[in-house]
């Protein structure tokens, strides 16, 4: 039996294993990566690596064991069918009689096309019978805090989400609800809503970095269309700036504030400030 983690060295995903091995024996952790050198690390800890890739269903076959735990991680490719990438790992875990397959989805409450996806991935699973968990995690802080090279350059944090807050967490705190699920009981059937403590809005986020920086740093809140040029003009693909005004439009709406507390109870702890996060990108 092994807690096997798809996308293991994606940004999550490495959390989720580095968390692992601070409570299960190496050995009973299985990486599912595409790149075997990119694991050599993890192999080198007693991880057992998987080869195998969303857009190959043959590497799938046999890669789970009856009474394995899965973490799907979402994959992030946006125009290769996720919904099918998906379905793949979801049809190899059920004809192995895995004992539970967590799924890495969108808030609930969340109507942006970002959803869709997941909206129907978690639809593919319930209709799989497989045990499951939908850990459904809210925005991570890292979104911004990792991007902050035009936010310096321009003294500004430019959105189209009006006073709209967000309850993001760190990608850190999302791991450790998804270990608490893959190492813990009891969470067979339960759908999560996860999200940090405190929300937060970007005038409050600019004034932390106006804090943390000494610089003078607005928000300017920017109807949609004009984000949308402004990301187009700084060379992003359309329609990564279509999703990203999208999702603008559902942080004014509320969509993305989260108030369950789900997530610190899984983990166990605090969720990570906002402010912790900017610091700690600031010092990178």
């Amino acid at each position: 039996m092994s807690i096997v983690v798809t996308g293991a060295t994606g940004h999550l995903g490495r959390h989720v294993v580095e968390q692992l091995l601070e409570k299960i024996p190496a050995e009973q952790i299985t990486a599912v990566v595409r790149d075997e050198a990119k694991g050599a690390a993890f192999a080198a800890r007693g991880v057992r690596l998987a080869v195998a890739d969303y857009n190959i269903p043959e590497t799938f076959d046999g890669l789970f064991a009856a009474g394995d735990k899965v973490l799907l991680i979402s994959g992030n490719e946006f125009d290769k069918g996720r919904v099918q990438q998906h379905q793949v790992v979801i049809d190899a875990a059920k004809a192995a009689g895995v004992a539970l397959l967590a799924y890495t989805s969108a808030p609930g409450s969340l109507t942006a096309a970002l959803a869709d996806d997941h909206r129907a991935t978690e639809q593919v699973l319930l209709a799989s019978g497989l045990p499951y968990t939908l850990l459904r995690n809210g925005w991570y802080h890292e979104n911004y805090t990792e991007n902050l090279a035009p936010v310096l350059e321009h003294s500004a944090v430019v959105q189209a989400a009006g006073e709209g807050r967000i309850s993001s967490a760190s990608r850190a705190d999302y791991a450790a609800a998804a270990v608490a699920v893959l190492t813990g009981e009891g969470h067979e059937g339960r759908t999560y809503e996860l999200g940090g403590d405190e929300a937060w809005g970007f005038a409050e986020y600019a004034a932390e970095l106006s804090r943390q920086t000494g610089k003078e740093i607005a928000y300017n809140s920017v109807p949609g269309e004009a984000l949308q040029g402004i990301l187009t003009g700084a060379g992003l693909p359309e329609m990564f700036a279509v999703i990203m005004v999208g999702v603008d439009a559902s942080i004014e709406k509320g969509e993305l504030a989260v108030t369950t507390g789900d997530l610190s109870r899984l983990a166990g702890r605090p969720t990570t400030p906002l402010a912790e996060a900017v610091a700690a990108a600031l010092k990178g």
